[in-house]
């Protein structure tokens, strides 16, 4: 029987070895550790409200280019590397756009959407958005995708969503129901609309879940609708929505002319591999895509507009809560006719087009060209602020 010295020896011999083990653990990345088990609790589903919360900002925008958010959505560190890419070169555009993106190896819908920097600027601004966005669409698909045609017969009920110069705006039937589908009035160049979502759907029916928004600089009270200049868009936009099935799809030849590949389908896929590291939020959808699910998903902590330090609060489940109104971290529009801080320089400057043609043509810039971009606004009513990656990247 050891004597009394030699217990006090081996049991603190013991608990210096229980200490060190219980740090490891704790600095131990999550990616070592096992998925949960079968039947661990999942995350809770998305509701319709929450849907159409999170829909609300990019429902009327053009079809093509909602569904290449949406992909893109689910490489939220990827949209923060875009978006930095481009706010630092902003003249670079055309073919020379086109050229720049082959040298990258984020996901085509990412890339895609350099074309758009309003759209990368909100995404990167919205990081918390985007991040749900992308795990909704990745969890629920067709609901998903059910609340944006939900919200465009809202708008359409209020005799705000109709064909303008900038948009042609038709109906069709598919799936036993009414839909609603939104195009660009001319088929190269594309305005990307801002609006007050209070406003633009009628009276928000739900206090509990105000929709997310984004006002880019510039904006101001005015008309209901107010579009970007217009973005001639070459190849950039080629995706699609079935809206009878409830998924998104791609446009094959255009987007082998955009990525320069040669896939033969117009099937869309997620690719974990452009997730990057960014956890999951359920269980369900880590067990389809691999990876691990991040615990805490409603926390949210401040996101520092830093691409690495990105990826380690997305990886954890954390960024900052943009745009809700009332949260720490709202940033949108304030009170009022100002712009929200943060946003993107190239609206409100009328008659402005931007070329994003890989040929260059600016000529053919519609008439709509000359819609004013920053001319009107609407003032920030109640309400709140504001997913796989294109194609497949072969």
């Amino acid at each position: 029987m050891p004597r009394p010295a030699t217990r006090i020896v081996l049991g603190a011999f013991g608990a210096l070895v229980l200490l060190l083990a219980m740090s490891a653990g704790a600095q131990a990345p999550a990616s070592q550790f096992a998925p949960p088990v079968s039947g661990a609790p999942q995350s809770p589903t998305f509701r319709p409200e929450e849907l159409e919360q999170l829909a609300a900002p990019i429902a009327l925008y053009p079809d093509a280019l909602v569904a290449q958010i949406l992909m893109a959505s689910t490489y939220p560190l990827e949209v923060v590397e875009a978006a930095r890419w481009a706010k630092a070169n902003p003249s670079v555009k055309d073919k020379a756009l086109e050229d720049a993106m082959q040298k990258q190896d984020w996901d085509a819908s990412v890339k895609s959407l350099t074309a758009f920097p309003q759209v990368l600027t909100m995404m990167d601004a919205k990081l918390d958005w985007t991040q749900k966005l992308g795990d909704a669409f990745l969890a629920q698909q067709k609901d998903l995708m059910d609340a944006v045609q939900r919200l465009r017969a809202k708008a359409y009920a209020a005799g705000n969503l109709k064909s303008s110069k900038e948009q042609t705006v038709t109906t069709d039937q598919q799936g036993g129901s009414t839909v609603y589908i939104i195009e660009p009035a001319s088929p190269q160049v594309v305005y990307v609309p801002t609006y007050n979502p209070t406003v633009v759907y009628g009276p928000w029916p739900y206090p509990g879940y105000p929709p997310y928004y984004y006002y880019p600089p510039g904006y101001v009270a005015g008309p209901v609708f107010v579009f970007s200049v217009g973005i001639i868009i070459g190849s950039a936009l080629w995706g699609g929505c079935h809206w009878g099935g409830g998924n998104v799809y791609i446009d094959h030849r255009t987007y082998n002319n955009f990525n320069r590949t040669n896939i033969r389908d117009d099937n869309w896929e997620h690719r974990p591999e452009h997730r990057k590291g960014a956890q999951y939020r359920d269980t369900a959808t880590q067990q389809r895509f691999g990876g691990s699910a991040r615990p805490g998903v409603d926390s949210r902590e401040a996101f520092r507009g830093r691409t690495d330090q990105g990826r380690q609060e997305i990886a954890r489940g954390g960024a900052e809560k943009f745009g809700q109104p009332g949260g720490a971290g709202d940033r949108a529009a304030p009170a009022g006719n100002r712009p929200g801080p943060g946003a993107f320089d190239g609206v409100g400057h009328g008659g402005e087009t931007r070329d994003f043609s890989n040929r260059g043509a600016t000529s053919r810039a519609s008439a709509g060209a000359s819609r004013p971009g920053g001319g009107g606004g609407m003032r920030p009513g109640g309400g709140g602020g504001m997913r796989g990656g294109g194609g497949r990247g072969r």
